[in-house]
């Protein structure tokens, strides 16, 4: 409080004391009790009102001490207990943060990761997935704009993120603190195995592997691929000191439809100190795509030996050649190519009313159009007589399946009767029809989708010209062969809506995320969000079943199912409200990445110190760690001087007490009858 206040204030009591006498002594003729008890109320009221014009404030000074942030990091993951180190990192992680010189200087954070970061003083070590690169990015936003040092106390061996070495803020050292056995054993290593999770039938896929090896002398190892007790594939490879790592590139046979789990080993005659990471488990599910495509024609075009060569480059696909009155050889067929179809196909649309085969029409010169718009409604046909050459367009915001663009525009016209052609219903167009430069409006190229049935239309003959014309541009027909797949693959795909719709994978590996994602349609197939989803999964060799409700996410149900252990697995999805259910199996693959390691990443570890400026320690040098945080002379608090004011008197409540006193006095008055 100034000097100034306290004058005033004593100013204050001088002004209420003269008031009051004036307003009560100065002139009255007898000094009663009473006259002592207004006297009193109104100098404390006259008092109150001057307090509140000076609104005394009494002024604070504190000296505040602001510490350097030292963020403790301590990785959670399993590899740490794989390694036999959790007990050593707990014992470090109290030696630092418990030390009192280290407890006066800085202000410790105690943070601790594995996929995940989050503050935390209590370590279980279970993680399955190691992310330094997680606890870089947090650090740099909680302790934004201050220069402060870390600590990690890790093996330094990261499993998912980005590489943590650059992930760091470089302004702020980083001190690792390594953890684990630094002496280099001799280690053969599965690093990475590489396989497409999808294969054809009779098909060969790839398989490719990364052998890793840790050692001082040369060896000679087995590689070999087992399905079952059955050897698949099998290959010497050797290293050295000078040799430390060998890929292996495969082609194994797609002989079996469906789920086929493989494991891939690699051993040499030595004794190791971990063979966890000699073997990884890997599955590929298998599919039979076979199709037959059955090309009907009345006539000889050299349209369909090109169609044939062009549908068969997929080896997937088989053409079967038929005339309109060989009907009983339609019955392997999935889809229809109706070539210049006449009145000859009668029994031939007939029969596939029934069948519900999806067709690939094509007319040319000898269609009779008449009998096509008989047979089907997406497109109207008027043709005239005259025959009228038609070059394409390409329509770039066609969707229903990605295709590129040929170069279209420059193939040669295709031959069609002259008329006029018009949609109806629900018709996508790909091609648009120009004659000589001049847009005709109608569809060259178009795909039709009606009530789950699926339709194609070429409207001309000699598409063979176009693909001659791309292995003209291309030197290849591969880009026109791809073209035409797709129309058959978008026609031999099942289009039937669904109500209840999942989506999960035929296998996952020990510590991935296991998420399955659902949608539920309502009868507009319209997704709907008050539907009631959940997942009954039982695991097929312990019969045991777990239940889970489906969360309602962005345009979808989700559930994650991570913690089940590695086997195979049967689940059934249901929405409560209709019961309508969905089922499925999926297998989880023996594989934890967290025990691949048999060293700490070191190397790293001090690419990471130097990159930040740091200092790499080990596990026996925790007192030099701590010596280097003490001597550090850019690490220094901070004194702040803290000035408060705080107003001596809450005027609201001496607002109110003046009021009381002010009524008070006048009540006595009153009641003495001096008013």
């Amino acid at each position: 409080m100034t000097t100034n206040t306290i004058l005033l204030l004593l100013l204050s009591l001088v002004i209420a004391g003269g008031l009051s006498y004036f307003q009560y002594f100065f002139k009255a003729k007898s000094k009663s009790n009473v006259i002592f008890l207004l006297a009193f109320l109104r100098f404390l009221a006259i008092f109150g009102l001057l307090l509140l014009l000076i609104n005394p404030i009494i002024t604070k000074n504190a000296l505040e001490v602001t510490k350097t942030p030292l963020a403790v990091v301590v990785d959670n993951s399993s590899s740490i207990t794989a390694l036999k180190s959790d007990k050593k990192v707990v014992e470090l992680y109290q030696k630092i943060i418990s030390n009192p010189a280290i407890r006066e200087k800085f202000e410790i954070q105690s943070y601790q990761f594995d996929a995940d970061f989050k503050p935390s003083d209590k370590f279980d070590f279970k993680g399955n997935q190691t992310n330094l690169d997680e606890a870089a990015k947090n650090l740099k936003s909680i302790n934004k704009n201050l220069i402060f040092p870390t600590v990690v106390i890790t093996d330094g061996n990261q499993t998912t993120g980005n590489d943590y070495v650059y992930r760091f803020d470089p302004v702020n050292k980083v001190y690792p603190l390594v953890v684990g056995d630094t002496t280099t054993f001799l280690d053969l290593k599965i690093n990475q195995l590489n396989v497409n999770k999808y294969a054809f039938h009779k098909n060969k896929f790839p398989v490719e592997v990364f052998l890793q090896y840790a050692g001082d002398k040369p060896i000679n190892a087995d590689f070999t691929i087992a399905q079952g007790n059955s050897i698949v594939a099998r290959e010497k490879v050797s290293f050295s000191p000078s040799k430390k790592t060998a890929v292996v590139n495969l082609l194994l046979p797609a002989d079996k439809v469906g789920l086929q789990v493989f494991k891939a080993s690699v051993s040499s005659n030595t004794k190791e100190k971990n063979s966890y990471n000699n073997i990884k488990n890997f599955a590929v599910e298998i599919i039979d795509q076979k199709s037959v495509i059955a090309i009907v024609s009345s006539v000889n075009h050299p349209d369909i030996a090109a169609l044939k060569r062009s549908i068969e480059s997929n080896a997937q696909r088989k053409v079967i050649l038929v005339k309109p009155n060989e009907i009983n050889l339609l019955q392997d067929a999935s889809v229809l190519i109706l070539y210049q179809p006449t009145a000859a196909f009668k029994t031939v649309f007939d029969n596939n009313k029934a069948a519900g085969r999806n067709t690939f029409i094509i007319t040319g010169n000898n269609t009779d159009f008449n009998f096509l718009n008989q047979q089907q409604n997406n497109l109207i046909f008027k043709m005239s007589g005259q025959r009228e050459d038609y070059l394409s367009e390409f329509d770039s915001h066609f969707n229903l399946f990605a295709v590129d663009n040929l170069g279209f525009e420059n193939f040669p016209p295709l031959q069609n009767l002259f008329g006029t052609i018009t949609t109806s219903g629900n018709v996508s167009v790909l091609l648009s029809s120009k004659i000589r430069n001049v847009a005709t409006n109608a569809p060259l190229l178009a795909f039709a989708e009606n009530q789950g049935k699926r339709s194609a239309f070429l409207l001309g003959e000699n598409s063979w010209k176009w693909r001659l014309q791309s292995h003209i541009d291309n030197q290849s027909f591969e880009k026109y062969d791809v073209f035409v797949d797709k129309i058959i693959q978008f026609l031999a795909s099942s289009s039937t809506k669904k109500s209840l719709v999942v989506t999960h994978e035929s296998f996952y590996n020990s510590g991935e995320e296991i998420i399955i994602n659902s949608q539920y349609f309502n009868k507009n197939y319209e997704f709907d969000e008050k539907a009631r989803l959940t997942i009954s999964v039982t695991n097929t060799a312990t019969k045991q079943s777990k239940n889970y409700d489906l969360l309602k996410g962005n345009n979808s149900f989700s559930v994650n199912l991570d913690g089940l252990t590695a086997g195979k697995y049967n689940f059934t999805v249901k929405e409560l409200n209709s019961n309508t259910s969905y089922s499925s199996h999926f297998e989880i693959l023996d594989f934890d990445i967290e025990k691949q390691f048999v060293n700490p990443d070191v190397l790293k570890l001090k690419q990471l110190a130097l990159q930040t400026n740091g200092k790499a320690f080990f596990e026996d040098q925790a007192d030099d760690l701590i010596n280097t945080l003490l001597e550090s002379k850019e690490y220094k608090s901070i004194e702040k001087n803290s000035t408060t004011k705080t107003p001596i008197i809450d005027w609201v409540w001496l607002l109110i007490l003046i009021t009381v006193l002010l009524t008070t006095e006048w009540f006595v008055r009153k009641y003495n009858g001096l008013l």
